[in-house]
């Protein structure tokens, strides 16, 4: 549980640092690689954002994230295959992260990204519904959180999502962007929304709406980083001290202090992956 020292501590539940270093290959870190991740948690750390959590897309970048998670005690692995690379193999996939859980069990603490996504035309939808229920079976099993990802495909996603409704306990719906209704669904089966610089942007009434009729106890913060910046620094590489701007600004928005803010959405984290954190960067 978290220490009495550490209930202020923000925590950034959606990050790809693999990505902000651009680390596409299985070779090990090396010290350059190494000492742009302790800047990346550093500067991150002057905000008093002390954990993130690694979140895989590909199998690279889920071997990677474990690798990260033993050289930096304040990163937490999560595995998965995103949408975007299912195919008709996708069994491979899976076999693949199998392996890795049954391996490094106790390290891990989620499945995802993964999910549906249909922004692009030439998605091949089967095939990610396939690798989602797959992966969703995998987090079943390892009673791991699941992180799921849904890009215009807010139906297909429900669809799937009811039908383990009553077996997951540890959801989040990771960079929330659907409907009011789908988001008062997903929490009412107490599972998470994850809310992130998009909630700055000044067009986005429709999710700052969600965030004031879900509130505060059904959230947990995210940047997505490098992507997805908040709005004032918009156009440029996002990052997890990203966070404690975010969470000013949902602050605001509720009407609740920033203490608040922190205090809960780290709970919630906490509670979502299980994981042990910490206020000390490494």
């Amino acid at each position: 549980m978290l220490s009495n020292d550490s209930i202020h501590a923000l925590t950034d539940t959606h990050c790809h640092i693999l990505h902000m270093i651009n680390k596409t290959t299985l070779s090990a870190f090396s010290n350059s690689e190494i000492q742009e991740i302790r800047k990346i948690l550093h500067q991150a750390s002057l905000k008093n954002v002390s954990n993130i959590f690694e979140i895989g897309t590909t199998k690279i970048d889920s071997v990677l994230s474990i690798e990260l998670a033993k050289l930096f005690k304040n990163i937490f692995p999560v595995i998965g295959v995103h949408p975007h690379e299912a195919t008709d193999n996708y069994q491979n996939d899976v076999l693949f992260l199998k392996n890795l859980l049954d391996e490094h069990h106790e390290k891990i603490v989620g499945i995802g990204e993964c999910g549906l996504d249909k922004h692009y035309p030439d998605h091949n939808l089967n095939a990610q519904i396939a690798l989602f229920k797959s992966q969703i079976e995998l987090a079943l099993k390892y009673n791991k959180a699941l992180v799921v990802h849904t890009r215009d495909a807010e139906d297909e996603t429900y669809a799937v999502l009811e039908q383990y409704k009553d077996q997951l306990k540890r959801v989040t719906i990771h960079c929330y962007s659907n409907s009011l209704n789908f988001a008062q669904q997903i929490t009412s089966w107490g599972w998470f929304l994850g809310i992130g610089g998009t909630v700055t942007y000044p067009k986005n009434n429709l999710l700052r709406d969600v965030v004031k009729t879900v509130g505060i106890n059904a959230l947990v913060l995210e940047t997505d980083a490098p992507f997805l910046p908040p709005q004032i620094i918009r156009g440029k590489q996002n990052s997890p001290e990203q966070i404690f701007t975010i969470a000013h600004y949902v602050a605001e928005l509720l009407e609740i202090s920033f203490e608040d803010v922190a205090s809960v959405t780290t709970a919630n984290a906490e509670k979502l992956f299980q994981a042990s954190t910490s206020t000390d960067v490494a």
